[in-house]
């Protein structure tokens, strides 16, 4: 046999070779084994909580539950705003059987008034795990859906406990407390004003579920338990409030009221409102029903995009609170601050005295009074008394356009009051002294040519008769807990001292006079002091030429100023339209009432109809509009 031949010696090259990679492959599987090192030690020890958040967030399914709002009270203790439970139901068609979904679509539709074509197609989405069908329904249509699963075995509909806010009082106070929407959030008036406060938070509850989304049998429920919102107490007193709502309520319908009518009620003092009403209202537990029947008849007469932009007016019509949001032009009242300003300044004094004939001429413009009532020769009392155009041209002429504008602001007439409502008005309409001529100061002096809210006549009135203190409005006196324990408590802001307190005083003799002797006797009241001021103001920007704002502002006792009521009747249809014959009435039931019901000791007076002052030929007519040409 042939010898093998000899196996070839290694040389150093190759050995040396051989060597480097086996050295290369452990240098490579070190750093390997490092980097999967580090790897694992990253995720262990810092990105540990992200993953155990998405686990848990695969292995639970988190269920809000919702919290309650705070709850509203007037200042007696009445539960104006509150919380009802109600349900709120959905689906998850991944648990639900399949060969019962048109069963399941069938049946629901009908118990909740939906369309069973649109439910099945829910249903049949295998992928879903949750789908609404119903928000925040009683609990008979709750019941009825339990039952009706129970008796057919369907599963995969859920049945969640939820809340809603409910007004016990119905359409009291609408206007002022607003409403909330399907999330319970504020939409209007307080409610939205407040929002932040009475909003709570929400709780959850945790349930275990498999990698399908199903719950589990044998699983576990954690809860965050809701916290409800903080609550309010409000100045107004549920008293008061209805003696306004029900006197306004019975003008307006006695009056044939057009466009609605504003009451105030104000603590002169502090700047509270006491009550506070637009009439007529509506139900904030059902705001989108229109409230009037004659604006719902109206808007069903109608279809298509006629009948949606007719009935979103008539919504946003009801649910505007005029007392804060319009402005209007004040007529007569507003004499209150003209001859304020003009014996604070010293333009005039108790006793200068004005001549009124047929008519005055303003820089080629001739004004007239109402009715064309010739006066005669006036003091500023007898002017006020009875509302008289022409004088108070000749006051405002000899205040002056810089003095007047000045104090029209100082007033507040100017600028937002600040009551803690939305929708005020940012600005009110008003000449300012570089655009204000002859005729403008002539017609602003007898309050036409301006508009101002409601709500700052109301308080610019207070500050006449209180001691020259303008004072903020506001409806919140305390924010509460939970549990009912004060949070914070509102104090009464003064904002300026627009008056001297003597000068105050001789407006309130002013006022009284009025309501003695001239056009506001209608607003006497047995055996209390009341001082007031009538107005019939014309609507200069309406199509209507005869459309006017009846109004009256009234206090008592007015010898020691404590409430105040304005009471303006918008557009109304009757023997008359004068603020002294139509409104005053209301303001002195209003103010008889509450009163007797604050505690407040009537005293024996004489009964007197005659101005000593005056004769009988100058007793005023009734009415003080606007009269010019």
């Amino acid at each position: 046999m042939p010898k093998p031949e000899p196996r070839p010696l290694r040389t150093l090259p190759e050995r040396a070779f051989h060597a480097r990679a086996r050295l290369v492959a452990a240098l490579m599987c070190c750093v390997c084994f490092a980097g999967l090192a580090a790897r694992l030690a990253y995720l262990q020890l810092f990105s540990g909580d992200w993953y155990t958040s998405r686990a848990l967030g695969q292995q639970l399914r988190d269920t809000v539950v919702p919290a309650d709002r705070g709850r509203i009270y007037s200042a007696d203790g009445v539960l104006l705003a509150a919380n009802s439970s109600c349900w709120t139901l959905r689906a998850s068609p991944r648990e639900m059987p399949e060969e019962k979904l048109s069963l399941a679509a069938q049946g629901l539709a009908e118990i909740l008034e939906l369309d069973e074509a649109k439910l099945l197609e829910k249903f049949s989405d295998r992928t879903s795990n949750d789908c609404l069908l119903r928000y925040r329904v009683e609990r008979d249509t709750a019941d009825r859906v339990r039952d009706f699963c129970e008796e057919n075995g369907i599963t995969g509909i859920r049945i969640n406990q939820d809340s809603k806010r409910w007004y016990p009082e119905g359409e009291f106070l609408a206007s002022v407390l607003g409403f909330t929407n399907v999330d319970n959030a504020g939409v209007s008036g307080l409610e939205l004003k407040y929002n932040d406060v009475l909003t709570g938070q929400n709780g959850v509850v945790l349930t275990a579920v498999n990698a399908w989304g199903y719950t589990l049998e044998q699983s576990y429920e954690t809860e965050k338990v809701p916290l409800e919102g903080g609550g309010l107490r409000l100045t107004v007193d549920a008293n008061i409030q209805h003696y306004l709502e029900n006197a306004l309520d019975y003008a307006v319908k006695e009056h044939h009221v057009a466009a609605r009518a504003v009451g105030i009620v104000m603590d002169v003092n502090t700047g509270a409102v006491l009550a506070m009403s637009t009439t007529p209202a509506y139900d904030p537990n059902q705001p989108r029903v229109i409230y009037d029947a004659a604006a719902r008849k109206a808007v069903d007469a109608l279809t298509g995009s006629e009948r949606a932009a007719a009935l979103q007016l008539a919504q946003q019509t009801q649910w505007r609170n005029k007392a804060v949001s319009d402005l209007y032009e004040p007529g007569s009242v507003f004499k209150l601050i003209t001859c304020a300003a003009a014996l604070d300044a010293g333009a005039v004094s108790k006793n200068s005295t004005f001549y009124c004939g047929e008519s005055i001429s303003v820089a080629g413009t001739r004004f007239h009074c109402a009715n064309h009532k010739r006066h005669g020769s006036q003091t500023v009392t007898q002017a006020l008394e009875n509302s008289c155009n022409q004088s108070f041209i000749q006051i405002g002429a000899r205040l002056g356009k810089e003095a007047f504008c000045d104090y029209f602001a100082a007033f507040g007439l100017r600028e937002p009051t600040g009551v803690d409502l939305p929708a005020e008005p940012k600005k009110s309409l008003y000449y300012t002294a570089d655009r204000m001529g002859p005729v403008e100061l002539a017609s602003c002096a007898f309050g036409q040519s301006s508009k101002i809210s409601y709500m700052e006549m109301a308080a610019a009135v207070c500050a006449v008769v209180n001691g020259g203190r303008l004072m903020q409005p506001y409806l919140v006196s305390d924010i509460l807990n939970p549990d009912g324990s004060i949070l914070q408590h509102t104090e009464p802001v003064c904002r300026r001292q627009v008056i001297k307190p003597e000068t105050s005083e001789t407006m309130r003799e002013m006022m009284e006079a009025v309501v003695l002797y001239g056009g506001g006797r209608n607003a006497r009241i047995q055996g209390y002091r009341v001082g007031g001021k009538s107005g019939t103001s014309q609507k200069l920007d309406s199509a209507d030429e005869k459309a006017r704002i009846a109004s009256f502002v009234a206090v008592a006792p007015i010898d020691d100023p404590q409430f105040l009521c304005l009471v303006c009747l918008d557009e109304p249809h009757s023997w008359t339209t004068a603020g002294g014959s139509l409104s005053a009435p209301v303001c002195a039931e209003v103010l008889e009432q509450t009163l007797v019901y604050k505690g407040v000791p009537r005293a024996v007076e004489p009964e007197t109809d005659t101005d000593p002052a005056q004769t009988a030929a100058d007793l005023p007519a009734d009415g003080d509009s606007f009269d010019g040409a």
